[in-house]
């Protein structure tokens, strides 16, 4: 999206502790060890981008960003290649994600037990980053609108393994000044 509910100013690349948000995300995947980042972009894509600079992620543009969060998760999507086991989704918005709580999900993720899409629960409710196994991919790039894919844990229930976090950053996210404001509550 545009990030229109915080005003002017691009959520992702609003400063905390003298970094863009974006970049204290991205700083986060890459200190937990995952494969390839990959960077969906949309609004202001040129500043994102310049926000992570150095960092070792790979773009993608999402051209249609105005629509809905749906058409960045095809976009991700779309450039995972066949090899590709699984893919986490996680949000540049949520900039206190611990790298060791990725871990966690990686960890869990074994679609021969039953745990291909792996989720974060605090006190009994589900956040983000999800990791998606590959089998999923088709019914992410079918996703409509201005819309995650919280919708589809429900329909795939069987496959979900919920993973406990002592961390409440997994449900917080930035979307307006009143909780860009209160941030200092939450890391």
């Amino acid at each position: 999206g545009r990030s229109t509910r915080m005003g002017p100013e691009n959520k992702l690349l609003k400063a905390i502790d003298g970094k863009a948000m974006v970049r204290r995300s991205v700083e986060s995947l890459i200190a937990s060890g995952v494969g390839s980042i990959t960077v969906v972009t949309g609004h202001e894509r040129g500043k994102v981008e310049a926000a992570l600079e150095g960092l070792p992620v790979g773009f993608a543009h999402n051209p249609d960003y105005r629509d809905g969060l749906s058409t960045s998760l095809k976009a991700g999507i779309a450039t995972l290649g066949d090899g590709v086991n699984a893919a986490l989704i996680a949000l540049g918005d949520m900039p206190f994600v611990e790298p060791a709580l990725i871990g966690k999900l990686v960890s869990a993720f074994d679609p021969e037990e039953g745990r291909s899409i792996c989720v974060p629960i605090f006190e009994g409710k589900r956040g983000n980053p999800v990791l998606w196994g590959s089998d999923y991919f088709q019914a992410l790039a079918r996703l409509q609108g201005d819309t995650g894919a919280k919708h589809l844990l429900a329909e795939f229930s069987e496959a979900v393994c919920e993973v406990e976090s002592s961390e409440r950053s997994v449900l917080v996210d930035f979307d307006t000044p009143e909780a860009f404001a209160g941030l200092k509550a939450v890391g």
